[in-house]
C-alpha cells in the first residue's frame, strides 16, 4: 500500500526545505462573525451586507436563521463585489456559500456546506485598494418578507 500525503503533510514532512504552514491551515483559532437584520418588507432581489470578513479568513461553514418571512420566499447567502490580491474584480455572488432556500417556515440552514458551496475556501482580497472588503451578504427572492434574519460563519485566520 502507498502512503500519501495532504498539501499540509507534504510542506511539513516532504519538502526539502519544508516550507511555510499558514495558521489557517494548521493550528489557527477559530473566530465567529455574527449579523441580524430585521426585515420589514424585505423585497425579493433586496441584498443585506451581514458583515465583512478578514484577508485571509478561511471559511469552516455557518448557519443562517430565520423567521418564517412569507409564503414563496428565499434567502441566499453570498458576497459583494470586490478586488482580489492579484487586482482583478470580483464580480457579486449572490449564493456563492447558500443557494436560495425557503424562508417560508422559520429554519435554521447550513452556510458553506460543501465544496461546491466554497467551504473552506479563503479571503483573497487586494489590500491596496481603498474601501476594498469582503462582505457577506443574504439576498431575498421569491416575494417580500418580513422578520428576523441572522447569520453565523466561523473562519480561522490565525
Amino acid at each position: 500500500m502507498a502512503t500519501v500525503y495532504s498539501n499540509v503533510r507534504t510542506d511539513l514532512t516532504q519538502d526539502d526545505p519544508k516550507e511555510f504552514v499558514k495558521a489557517n491551515q494548521l493550528g489557527g483559532s477559530i473566530r465567529v462573525a455574527h449579523a441580524t437584520y430585521e426585515a420589514s418588507s424585505l423585497a425579493s432581489g433586496d441584498v443585506i451586507e451581514m458583515f465583512a470578513l478578514p484577508q485571509g479568513a478561511r471559511i469552516l461553514g455557518g448557519y443562517l436563521y430565520n423567521d418564517a418571512l412569507a409564503s414563496s420566499t428565499t434567502l441566499s447567502v453570498g458576497h459583494a463585489a470586490y478586488t482580489d490580491s492579484s487586482g482583478s474584480s470580483v464580480s457579486a455572488d449572490a449564493d456563492e456559500y447558500l443557494a436560495a432556500t425557503s424562508t417560508s417556515s422559520a429554519a435554521r440552514t447550513d452556510v458553506a456546506a460543501t465544496l461546491a458551496l466554497s467551504a473552506n475556501t479563503a479571503v483573497d482580497i487586494s489590500q491596496s485598494v481603498i474601501d476594498n472588503e469582503f462582505v457577506v451578504t443574504a439576498t431575498m427572492g421569491g416575494a417580500a418578507g418580513t422578520g428576523t434574519i441572522e447569520l453565523v460563519m466561523f473562519y480561522v485566520v490565525d
